[in-house]
């Protein structure tokens, strides 16, 4: 046996045929993954000394994109989307992006949400920063939790409503994905909007985009609109990475006790449905909604946690799923639209 020959946990395929790298320096093994993966190193050094009939085996992972840009210096723009509002669909961006960061990616965020921005808030960022302005048309991202991110929010107050028809909300989120200076990201984590109307379809359509992850609840409503939101992805060509199951199970605090509020089941039901992974399931937690209101999100607040480590896991599901599909088509430039 040798080391390419190695089932990815992930992908179910040798890293050889992958086309992992493996350097060896004498004891040491060192292999080069097309996604993040420092999480799982000592796991996978365990089940490889296995696989290998060895005692133990000193394992280094490391990270490498070969991905040709999707745009700029963006390797891949990645939509976390929702097929209805309310299943957590910001939340589990935010802490995604975060998620890929720790493994070991640079990433950066961008929140879509052009009528209900909630990004800038969950991330800790103070009300009245504002990104700087380069050559009088480029933003420059906020730095936050070590990740670049620029959203509507930081453009407005809370208070400001936006009253803008499709065609005006799809143009300004085109001009703040393409005007702003992202720099060298391996990941671009973009939060959309709930639904499946024209700012998804524009942005669907027109920005690079290397795939999607559907958030739901397993609650039947939210299953319904998850396919929707699936469909709406097919039509323009877009991979699905899988799905992730919000609110999946609660545990009583007090006595323990384990309920599924919202159901049971759904999400893995619909992910087999689909023939895509589910990538997670998470569970209904109170500390987990206070610290994104607070602008602590849950994977940099608190990174041992197990719903820190359930979104991490997910986060490298995903980058592995990216990794298995890559191309080396770079794909359809960027079209810029000014309202």
């Amino acid at each position: 046996m040798q080391v390419e020959d190695f089932l990815d946990p992930y992908l179910g395929q040798s890293w050889g045929s992958l086309g992992a790298t493996v350097q060896r320096d004498g004891d040491r093994i060192t292999v080069g993954l097309g996604y993040p993966a420092r999480g799982i190193q000592a796991d996978a050094a365990e089940r490889l000394a296995e696989f290998l009939g060895l005692p133990t085996v000193d394992l280094a992972l490391t990270f490498k994109s070969d991905a040709p840009p999707a745009f700029e210096q963006v390797k891949h723009l990645v939509l976390i989307a929702s097929g209805k509002g309310g299943v957590g669909k910001s939340t589990s961006a935010i802490n995604l992006a975060l998620g890929l960061a720790a493994e070991g990616a640079n990433v950066g965020l961008l929140d879509a949400d052009i009528y209900g921005p909630s990004q800038g808030m969950m991330l800790g960022i103070e009300e009245g920063r504002r990104p700087e302005i380069v050559d009088g048309k480029y933003f420059e991202p906020v730095s936050a939790h070590g990740l670049k991110a620029m959203s509507m929010s930081l453009m407005t107050t809370d208070k400001t409503p936006m009253i803008w028809r499709g065609p005006m909300a799809s143009g300004a989120l085109q001009q703040i994905l393409g005007q702003t200076l992202w720099g060298e990201l391996d990941y671009l984590i973009v939060d959309m909007p709930p639904g499946t109307g024209d700012i998804q379809l524009t942005l669907a359509q027109q920005a690079p985009c290397s795939g999607a992850v559907i958030v739901t609840t397993p609650q039947d409503i939210a299953l319904l609109d998850a396919r929707k939101g699936v469909g709406m992805f097919a039509k323009v060509d877009i991979p699905v990475l899988g799905i992730l199951e919000n609110m999946s199970v609660h545990q009583c605090e007090s006595c323990g006790h384990v309920s599924h509020p919202f159901g049971d089941g759904g999400g893995q039901q619909v992910a087999e449905e689909l023939g895509v992974p589910l990538l997670g399931q998470l569970p209904l937690s109170l500390s987990l909604r206070e610290q994104s209101d607070g602008g602590s999100p849950m994977v940099s607040s608190d990174p041992e946690s197990l719903i820190s480590g359930q979104y991490r896991d997910a986060a490298r599901h995903l980058a592995a799923r990216l990794w298995a599909a890559q191309d080396t088509d770079p794909g359809p430039s960027i079209s810029m639209v000014e309202d």
